[in-house]
């Protein structure tokens, strides 16, 4: 052995060293694996969902088409509103380059103040709106142009031929009903938007993207109802000028078809224009047609009268005590407007009698009485359909004191709105039957199916067809040929009806010679009845007596009705009016015109019966009119328009 050569240390240390390390960097990149592949299992797998949607918006847009409202259409057919196509622009103040170019460009096409474009282009927002709703024809050179940070879209914009405002509501900026017709009926109205999925390929350039699945939009129904758009014109003239008249605070007015229960006609005074409705108050969006509650006066004594024919079994020759006009119950005083003895029935309903109502009432008793009064539809809703309908207030017998009975005997302690006071009337007339009154005929979709339907729908036999004839000859065609309602008669048209003049509650007492509420409801023609209507005038100012405050409007109103309608005329088989009569009796209300294509300008003024002749221009949108928007004039006036060239 040679001892010049030392023996080696042992390297198992180092060994050990080095797979430890080797270990680790193993453990490391076995965790970095699976690090990457959990990473890839979560994008492709569990958030596979998220990743695509990041990865779609980075290439596609989804861009909604609205679809076009339906029309709402009265019984012939006419468009009461109707939307059309308008172009509204927006910009991402951010993208936009040259502010004051785009501020100025937007102010010579529209002619206004480039200022308030540059206060919206300086917003710091993504989103802000430079024009709303405008007309295609007018927006079409800006269409064109393509502005970085400038865009539009197409939307929608609602005309209405403005009658029947409270009925048909309005719509807000975005085309969604917010009143009215064009609020319950929403769903109905409105369709169903489109979706159109646009991919973008690498030079910018938007295409439709060929695997998605592009929804059409689908037209929103049409709704056809039974109002007749000029008997709706003349009853809102007609209200319009009683108001002024009387110097009254408001009016209403409803005509009705007695045998279908629908509605021809329903008014309110004040209105508003339904084509310019910035700062319209929610006075006058009021249906106080059916949301208003008065007491009725003796228009109730309806209710009277029938169970003193059916229960007491009276005739109109039943002799009665009008006690000198002054009967004393419970220490309290029922007067009438002069004074009678001993009178016939009839005589006193057509002298319209408060004592003989009371006395009356108190024979037939409290039972028979409410039951009359419901059968003819007081203190219930009507079932009309229209948003905010009043019920009314129809006591219970068991809240009633010693003075409800007679008082209600001439139409005091009772609440009744203007449609319920006409049900009534229009339930006698259709031999006692009660009849459902309703507004919206049918629905019609998109292909021209008619989805909905309402039919005619009898609701109780409230009276023996004997007794309704019976009270329209002997009574209420006696109060209008020689009674309180003689100024509503029609020449040549038998009328039935009755007036009221209710002192108004004010202040907890009746006191007040200002506060009344003056009536006339009525139906023709007497000898067989097929249309019914109400003329409600509130605290009027100028007499308040409903024979001169009311009942004039109600033989103007039916009068004028007759002479325009070709439908009532071939119900009541009367011979056609002369064009010349007609036109003398028809307005219509002048739309607004401004900004509107030509065409769409001339095809609404079509709508109202109007011409259009324009001063110069064949083509172009409109900058001003002849004749203001909202003055009434006669069907055939031609209105001249100025056109600016495309």
């Amino acid at each position: 052995m040679n001892d010049d050569h030392p023996i080696p240390e042992s390297s198992g240390g180092s060994d050990r060293e080095y797979v430890l390390r080797l270990s680790i960097m193993g453990m490391v990149m076995l965790l970095f694996f699976v690090a990457i592949v959990l990473k890839l299992l979560g994008i492709q797998v569990l958030d596979v969902r998220k990743y695509r949607e990041k990865a779609s918006r980075q290439y596609e847009t989804v861009v909604k088409e609205k679809a076009h409202r339906g029309s709402i259409l009265d019984r012939h057919g006419r468009p009461l509103a109707e939307s059309v196509e308008t172009i509204s622009f927006y910009a991402d103040p951010r993208h936009v380059q040259d502010r004051a170019a785009v501020a100025r460009l937007f102010a010579e096409t529209f002619g206004k103040n480039r200022r308030q474009y540059l206060e919206q282009l300086v917003r710091p927002r993504r989103f802000v709106w430079l024009e709303r709703n405008v007309p295609v024809s007018q927006a079409a050179g800006l269409m064109t142009v393509k502005i970085k940070g400038i865009g539009f879209r197409r939307e929608q914009q609602r005309y209405y031929l403005n009658v029947a405002a409270q009925v048909i509501g309005f719509t807000d900026r975005d085309n969604h009903g917010i009143s009215g017709l064009e609020k319950s009926y929403e769903q109905v109205l409105r369709g169903r938007d489109g979706v159109r999925i646009f991919q973008r390929s690498a030079n910018g350039e938007n295409y439709p993207a060929p695997d998605a699945d592009q929804v059409q939009p689908m037209k929103g129904s049409d709704i056809e109802l039974t109002i007749d758009a000029d008997v709706q014109a003349i009853l809102e003239e007609e209200i319009g000028k009683a108001v002024l008249e009387a110097r009254a605070s408001a009016a209403m007015g409803i005509v009705m078809d007695v045998r279908s229960g629908e509605i021809l006609a329903m008014a309110n005074y004040p209105t508003f224009d339904m084509n310019r409705r910035r700062g319209v108050k929610a006075e006058a969006m009021r249906n106080r047609a059916i949301t208003d509650m008065f007491e009725p006066g003796s228009t109730f004594k309806i209710v009277m009268a029938t169970a003193a024919t059916e229960v007491l079994r009276w005739t109109s020759s039943q002799m009665v005590d009008g006690h000198q006009g002054l009967l004393m119950l419970s220490g309290k005083p029922v007067r009438d407007h002069e004074p009678f003895g001993v009178i016939t029935f009839q005589k006193a309903l057509t002298a319209s009698s408060n004592v003989v109502a009371a006395s009356t009432a108190l024979k037939v008793g409290p039972q028979a009485f409410y039951q009359y009064a419901s059968a003819y539809g007081f203190g219930r809703k009507s079932g009309l359909g229209l948003i905010g309908e009043s019920a009314g207030q129809l006591k219970p017998m068991a809240r009633w004191e010693n003075m409800t009975l007679p008082w209600m005997g001439y139409g005091y302690q009772v609440m009744a709105t203007p449609l319920q006071v006409l049900q009534a009337y229009a339930t006698l007339a259709n031999d006692g039957v009660r009849m459902r009154p309703f507004v919206v005929r049918r629905i019609v979709d998109h292909e021209g199916k008619v989805v909905g339907e309402t039919l005619p729908r009898r609701v109780v036999q409230a009276v023996t067809p004997e007794t309704s004839r019976y009270m329209t000859r002997e009574y209420f065609r006696a109060v209008v040929e020689q009674g309180t309602g003689k100024a509503a008669d029609i020449e040549g048209v038998p009328v039935a009806g009755k007036t009221g003049t209710a002192q108004k509650l004010f202040n907890g007492s009746y006191q007040g010679w200002r506060y009344y509420v003056s009536s006339f409801v009525g139906y023709f023609p007497a000898d067989n009845p097929q249309y019914a209507a109400i003329i409600v005038v509130d605290e009027p100012q100028e007499g308040y007596y409903a024979s001169a405050v009311a009942a004039p409007f109600f033989s103007k109103i039916c009068g004028r009705s007759l002479a325009c309608s070709l439908e009532m005329q071939r119900r009541l088989k009367m011979n056609p009016p002369e064009k010349a009569l007609l036109a003398s009796i028809s307005t219509v209300v002048v739309p607004d015109l401004k900004g509107l294509d030509g065409r769409e300008a001339s095809r609404l003024l079509r709508w109202n019966g109007l011409e259009m002749q324009d001063a110069g221009r064949s083509s172009g949108y409109v900058l001003s009119q002849s004749v203001a928007p909202g003055t009434k004039v006669s069907k055939e006036t031609k209105v001249t328009v100025t056109l600016t060239g495309k």
